[in-house]
């Protein structure tokens, strides 16, 4: 584009130290950062390709979810975000600068980093405009991207429900068993789910849109901290055999302990355990809580059409 505006991790460290100062947005921070690389006007304003949101912004977010990965970055609400005290500490050592390499220092992002199908996230920087050249293809180029879009949309998704109250979390499991196929009609799903109240089950929903069978249902909104343990799940089960039920899904959108895991997997009972990163894969897939911003349509050459009777 031919702008001096800086990229996604050359920018790292001036938004850790932004962060630092207090809660702040990013509207804000690329104020803050646009006057102190002194960009123009013109560099201010840029545009992605898409039109849709300013380039510096974009990459201040970026930047932002790259740290938050490592804990150094964290939002304590909506919209906001600040520096950890590992963010604090970090700066307290006078870094020169900041990147993807230096954070690999930090286990949490190196577990983040080395997640989907290639295991290749260093080409994830392709999801800004005016990067390197890679050693990847464009379409290795364009899926690595992908990857990581979904990994920031499963952040955010996860945010959101926690940021919301339990019952709109039971609501939303509603409408991902609804748009899976499950339930019948979305209204009689909402009057199965949450009525239970008992014995540890949060609701029951048909199977089929006859009521040949049902599945029970647990909800748990956990913090990523706090994990599902067997025990829920054991009590899980003993509901199940109270209604006399084969069937169960228990959701969280934290985690399942090992325990928690093998004990599902080795009793009769046909239970279904679905943790924060399952449930955002299915909240994406069925689009729940989400919309295509985007569509990008890829093309090839037509070889049939330049064959000429072969």
């Amino acid at each position: 584009m031919g702008l001096a505006i800086p990229s996604y991790q050359t920018l790292m460290l001036p938004v850790l130290k932004v962060a630092a100062a207090g809660e702040t947005r990013v509207a804000d921070a690329a104020d803050t950062i646009a006057n102190e690389f002194g960009l123009t006007e013109e560099e201010r304003n840029a545009l992605l390709q898409s039109g849709r949101q300013r380039l510096l912004n974009n990459r201040i977010h970026w930047a932002k979810f790259y740290m938050t990965k490592a804990g150094l970055i964290e939002s304590p609400k909506r919209g906001v975000f600040r520096a950890t005290q590992k963010g604090l500490e970090l700066l307290a050592s006078n870094p020169s600068t900041l990147n993807v390499d230096a954070l690999k220092a930090f286990p949490a992002f190196v577990d983040f980093y080395q997640s989907g199908p290639n295991k290749q996230p260093e080409q994830a920087g392709t999801i800004e405009p005016a990067v390197a050249p890679s050693a990847a293809t464009p379409e290795e180029q364009i899926e690595a991207a992908h990857v990581v879009l979904q990994s920031a949309l499963s952040s955010d998704l996860l945010q959101r429900i926690l940021d919301n109250s339990p019952a709109f979390f039971e609501h939303l499991i509603v409408d991902l068993l609804v748009g899976m196929g499950y339930g019948g009609s979305h209204e009689n799903a909402a009057l199965k789910l949450g009525k239970s109240g008992d014995n540890g089950v949060d609701g029951v929903i048909d199977e089929d849109r006859l009521g040949l069978d049902r599945i029970y249902v647990q909800a748990k909104r956990y913090a990523s901290h706090n994990t599902v343990q067997r025990g829920e799940v054991q009590a899980f089960v003993g509901s199940l055999v109270g209604f006399g039920a084969t069937k169960g899904v228990f959701v969280t959108t934290s985690t399942f302990t090992t325990g928690a895991k093998q004990y599902a997997h080795a009793i009769p009972q046909r239970i279904i355990l679905i943790d924060g990163a399952k449930l955002t894969d299915l909240m994406i897939e069925h689009d729940v809580g989400v919309r295509v911003s985007r569509t990008v349509k890829l093309k090839r050459l037509d070889e049939d059409f330049f064959s000429e009777g072969e």
